[in-house]
């Protein structure tokens, strides 16, 4: 097999049959093998039928993971890793915003290109608000300043990879999973190529700030130890800081015969030290969850069902 498509699906009914037409359209003449592999995400809509339609039809090869529930679209890409066969791998949305043809454009830069490893598509420009933006822009700055791998700014999991970035990637069974900086840790030479996102062919997406939010802290905790240390900095700043005023009150009182400051200025050091205590223990207990999580060697996923192409 010559390309596997990687397609996670959640809530994608009305946009499976048209993803597969349309690949079958933009690879009617490439002249090499591919299949598609869809996986559902534990939809609660009626993507899994559409998938047994289309897996039944065998149109082209069709395979179809489906997942007890949902487990999230990083559990989807590693799932469709496991599965596929190609010797190159493409990760694409089923919404079409991301189009079959720059595929084939990848697949033939790297057929062309035997230094590069890995395509990987950035969006040159965004339909989005002015706020969303300054987010994600500020995301990439912060993870980049505090992670030790450099992630491109606007990346997307639009991605084209050989087999043996595919194998370098099943061997990080972690749970919480955030397929940027999986990619830029294990390396691989990439090429990027700008790309604009088309409009979804039906409904709507799935993303809102909270989850962009969740997914951001996933990276900075996933990538970075930073965060602890600047919680320990904090508290010896705030130790020195709450010294040196010790030092300062009792010469006032001892010297120039000051009283020492009354109810206002304790209440307000109370709480600053109090809220540092709190967001430094915060920012452990992000740390020591994930670590709770990963000991109990749960499963990434759960397939309750797959359709293979036989």
């Amino acid at each position: 097999m010559k390309l596997s498509l990687v397609v996670p699906c959640y809530n994608e009914a009305g946009n499976v049959a048209l993803f597969q037409k349309a690949a079958i359209e933009a690879f009617a003449d490439c002249n090499y093998s591919y299949e598609i592999i869809f996986v559902d995400d534990g939809s609660t809509d009626a993507t899994l039928h559409e998938l047994r339609k289309l897996h039944k039809a065998q149109a082209c090869p069709t395979k179809v993971i489906s997942f007890s529930r949902n487990f999230g679209k990083e559990a989807g890409i590693y799932a469709g890793l496991q599965h596929a066969s190609g010797d190159y791998i493409c990760l694409i949305d089923a919404d079409l915003q991301q189009r079959p043809e720059v595929t084939r454009e990848m697949v033939k830069f790297l057929e062309e290109n035997e230094d590069y490893d890995m395509v990987t598509a950035y969006q040159d420009r965004r339909n989005e608000g002015k706020i969303l933006s300054f987010f994600k822009k500020s995301f990439y700055k912060i993870i980049n300043g505090l992670s030790d791998v450099n992630m491109k700014s606007d990346a997307s999991d639009f991605r084209t990879f050989r087999r043996s970035v595919a194998e370098s990637i099943l061997k990080l069974a972690e749970y919480h999973r955030f397929s940027k900086g999986i990619f830029a840790w294990v390396g691989y030479k990439t090429h990027y190529i700008p790309y604009t996102a088309c409009q979804r062919a039906t409904g709507n997406t799935k993303w809102n700030f909270r989850k962009l939010t969740n997914y951001a802290i996933d990276g900075i905790i996933g990538y970075s130890t930073k965060p602890l240390r600047i919680s320990t900095f904090l508290g010896m700043l705030t130790s020195l800081a709450a010294l040196i005023y010790l030092i300062i009150v009792v010469l006032e009182k001892l010297i120039a015969g000051i009283d020492i400051p009354g109810y206002a200025t304790v209440t307000v050091l109370i709480l600053f030290l109090g809220s540092m205590q709190l967001f430094c223990i915060g920012i452990i207990g992000e740390y020591v969850g994930r670590n709770f999580e990963q000991s109990k060697n749960r499963p990434v996923f759960i397939s309750k069902e797959i359709l293979d192409i036989e």
